[in-house]
């Protein structure tokens, strides 16, 4: 084990221990109808059935006024190699920036909501927004999830193939990125 057996207070945010999360890319139409998207790394399944994720969103980001105005998202999940660009959308407002044009995004049309997703990404859920509840700074979405795609062979039915190659950015904090180690699987109750 690592460490003493001793705890101390944690001087950092506090949330820094739930991390490294997966970060998704969102993409969302706004009220000038233009598509932007904003990297979220505070995310989570929350039902199998129906389909729900929750997704918690700073009261201040254009992407709250972009899902309150367009009620559906596109949730892209992209590759470590691309952990550049997941800070680069996250660091600046759509408000302020074409982000399609400015990071020369190609997208893909969705199947079952208006935004699009982005090609480059590994796989694409699409959704519709089912709620939303203040928790502090943040509003808290409920997204359904209409469509899951995912691009040919980094995926089987228990998820990323990671010992493929395949690996997704994590976030830690600020401009720390981590990609997934190695597999680690436990063994059952009372089996050696």
């Amino acid at each position: 084990m690592v460490g003493s057996d001793t705890f101390t207070e944690y001087t950092g945010k506090f949330y820094y221990l739930l991390h490294p999360r997966p970060t998704i890319v969102v993409g969302t139409v706004c009220p000038n109808n233009r598509v932007n998207f904003m990297s979220a790394s505070w995310n989570m399944p929350v039902s199998e059935e129906p389909p729900i994720i929750a997704l918690a969103i700073g009261s201040e980001a254009y992407t709250r006024e972009c899902l309150d105005y367009c009620g559906e998202a596109s949730l892209n999940i992209l590759s470590l190699e691309d952990a550049q660009l997941v800070y680069d959308l996250g660091s600046v407002s759509g408000r302020d920036v074409d982000k399609v044009s400015t990071f020369k995004l190609d997208l893909v049309d969705s199947i079952t909501i208006r935004p699009p997703g982005l090609s480059r990404s590994l796989a694409i859920i699409e959704s519709k927004v089912i709620g939303k509840y203040p928790a502090g700074e943040a509003f808290l979405y409920l997204l359904q999830v209409t469509k899951a795609r995912v691009r040919e062979g980094v995926a089987d039915r228990f998820g990323f193939l990671f010992s493929k190659g395949v690996n997704i950015a994590l976030h830690g904090s600020g401009r720390t990125f981590y990609g997934v180690g190695p597999r680690v699987l436990a063994s059952r109750k009372g089996s050696s």
